[in-house]
């Protein structure tokens, strides 16, 4: 009895771990959703980055104060270079591309190609860090690129072309973050989690309001009210919120078992899409995203 008491009580926590992934899940598989319904309303993809990172920014500020309160030792100049081109890559031209791309494929397909950012992690990491792939590595890939390219063959038969540039810009905007991830592995063991992620989203923000003023006029602040409703949700619930949900996953569960319930990402999102958006969800794209999520998941469970 004792025993099964104290076992409850040791995956309480566990249980904590998976709702809060789960939670991170939901909240990023939001994005596509709300970047769909704002473009209903004609805004381009610049005005509504600008606006997301618009309404992201108070919340990084201050979360980069409290950060600093409490850091023994100041963030050194090499280290700040380091995490602006790291914000620039990863969160600021990752955020771009796929937002550009969404103006030309489904929801649904834009998750399952962003979701393969961890087989890019593993390609690259071969590459530049010499780390060798083995075999689950290798059926894992394929299974990712399989769902994709069934996936990609329903939307292709019914959008043309436009699908095929839509497809290139996520993918761009995939292998950005994949970059970005490398790197931030290598900057967080030295600054912190929360204190990097505060600093490089901050860059971002900064970034996509600069491009906003260099290349659109005052006057295209001015939108219909749904999309600053919807700029203001993708900041808080598709941004900030997941962001500290997963990293309070990650703390109780580890990053191989986070990675994997993220797997229910696409999924979440093409019910959302089907909910929200009025998309059909067929067979072929809930094969592609079995086999994603699949994929992924030998990935995630090899980390752990």
């Amino acid at each position: 009895m004792f025993r099964s008491l104290f076992h409850m009580r040791a995956s309480r926590p566990r249980l904590a771990g998976l709702m809060l992934a789960v939670g991170a899940a939901l909240g990023f598989s939001m994005k596509a959703v709300f970047v769909k319904l704002a473009y209903r309303y004609g805004v381009d993809a610049v005005t509504l980055l600008m606006l997301r990172m618009l309404f992201a920014l108070p919340f990084f500020i201050v979360i980069a104060l409290l950060e600093e309160r409490k850091a023994s030792a100041p963030v050194g100049m090499r280290s700040m270079w380091l995490v602006l081109m790291l914000g620039l890559i990863g969160y600021y031209l990752s955020s771009m591309l796929d937002f550009a791309g969404l103006q030309y494929i489904t929801a649904g397909l834009e998750r399952l190609i962003l979701f393969v950012y961890p087989a890019f992690v593993v390609i690259f990491s071969a590459l530049f860090l010499g780390k060798k792939i083995g075999k689950e590595e290798v059926m894992a890939l394929l299974l990712c690129y399989a769902g994709i390219a069934i996936a990609m063959y329903h939307d292709v038969q019914f959008s043309g072309v436009d699908t095929w540039r839509g497809v290139l810009l996520v993918l761009a905007a995939t292998i950005s973050y994949a970059l970005f991830l490398i790197g931030s592995g290598e900057m967080i063991p030295k600054i912190g989690a929360r204190r990097f992620t505060a600093y490089a989203m901050i860059v971002s923000c900064l970034a996509a309001l600069i491009q906003f003023v260099l290349l659109r006029q005052l006057t295209d602040f001015q939108q219909p009210l749904p999309v600053y409703g919807y700029g203001f949700a993708m900041a808080v619930f598709s941004t900030v919120i997941p962001a500290f949900l997963l990293a309070a996953a990650i703390q109780r569960v580890g990053a191989g078992t986070a990675s994997v319930v993220g797997a229910l990402g696409p999924v979440m999102t093409i019910g959302l899409a089907v909910l929200l958006l009025g998309e059909t969800a067929t067979w072929m794209q809930m094969v592609g995203a079995l086999l994603v999520i699949g994929g992924v998941s030998m990935l995630g469970v090899r980390k752990g």
